[in-house]
């Protein structure tokens, strides 16, 4: 009997796939975990000192007017809130385009719709600002084409604003990824619970929304993982009252120049966004494999 020869480990590894994605682990581990890595440890000492503590992240609760957990909390609300408005913008733009538009018509309302996002956000950005200011064009075409106005409103630097700019920021992150799910939906499911008496409603609920979930899902990870910790847009746009988490962070780091207690910070934004995803994988019933693919 012939024994079959012994292959050796190092035979069996694909090494044109390890030397393509060995570009991507360097960058990985080198430009993210590692600098990841050295922040998480400077955040248990204390400035100037050698001992592991865990000062920096008990500070939260011993301010005096405890700053950090008002803006903390007051950021987690928003953030949701603009994830569900962006929701409800997205979700009828995303059906029209995928099942009531066909050709042409598809392609020029797609276009519409991201050429906008082809500049940098700081562009975008400034664009609202421009929109929106005491001398802008809402104001110009309130006071002195319509006449709706005596006078011009400061629409900008204020909590409403920064709600607008930020959902229009995030649109296209949430409309993406529920075309893509509704996109693949067969038309003949809801003509056939049409056939079978079901209403508009009843099609929505229990064909269309379960078809769209992991775009919606998706979707929502998405704007609110980058709205939760954007700094642009509540310094440009929001005011005094509108101090967004990420601000408090970057005074630790800069203005402070208090590394170990701003990477505590960081650790304690990252540390509640992933304990948000979670849950929101968990009230939707999809798994994150399935939302990615989607």
């Amino acid at each position: 009997m012939s024994r079959s020869p012994i292959v050796s480990p190092l035979r069996r590894v694909n090494w044109g796939v390890v030397l393509t994605a060995l570009p991507l682990l360097v960058w990985i581990v080198g430009l993210v975990l590692w600098p990841q890595l050295g922040l998480l440890l400077q955040s248990f000492y204390k400035v100037g000192g050698d001992t592991v503590t865990l000062a920096n992240y008990l500070s939260i609760f011993q301010d005096s007017d405890l700053i950090f957990l008002r803006v903390f909390g007051k950021t987690l609300l928003y953030t949701l809130a603009i994830a569900a408005l962006t929701l409800i913008v997205a979700y009828p733009m995303a059906f029209i385009l995928a099942k009531v538009l066909k050709g042409r018509q598809k392609l020029v309302f797609i276009l519409l719709l991201a050429t906008p996002f082809w500049v940098n956000e700081l562009i975008r950005v400034y664009a609202w600002i421009g929109l929106l200011r005491e001398t802008g064009v809402v104001n110009y075409l309130l006071v002195d084409v319509l006449r709706v106005l005596p006078a011009p409103i400061e629409f900008l630097y204020n909590d409403i604003a920064m709600l607008v700019v930020f959902v229009y920021s995030f649109l296209l992150l949430m409309l993406l990824p529920i075309y893509s799910s509704l996109d693949g939906l067969d038309d003949t499911l809801i003509q056939a619970a049409q056939n079978l008496g079901a209403d508009r409603i009843s099609v929505f609920r229990y064909v269309v929304w379960p078809a769209s979930l992991p775009g919606v899902t998706s979707g929502l990870i998405l704007v609110f993982t980058l709205s939760f910790s954007n700094y642009l847009i509540p310094t440009l746009v929001g005011g005094k009252s509108s101090l967004w988490v990420t601000q408090l962070i970057y005074n630790r780091f800069v203005v402070a120049t208090n590394w170990n207690l701003g990477a505590a910070y960081s650790f304690i934004l990252l540390a509640i966004a992933s304990l948000v995803v979670w849950g929101l994988l968990k009230l939707t019933g999809q798994s994150l494999k399935k939302v990615l693919g989607s």
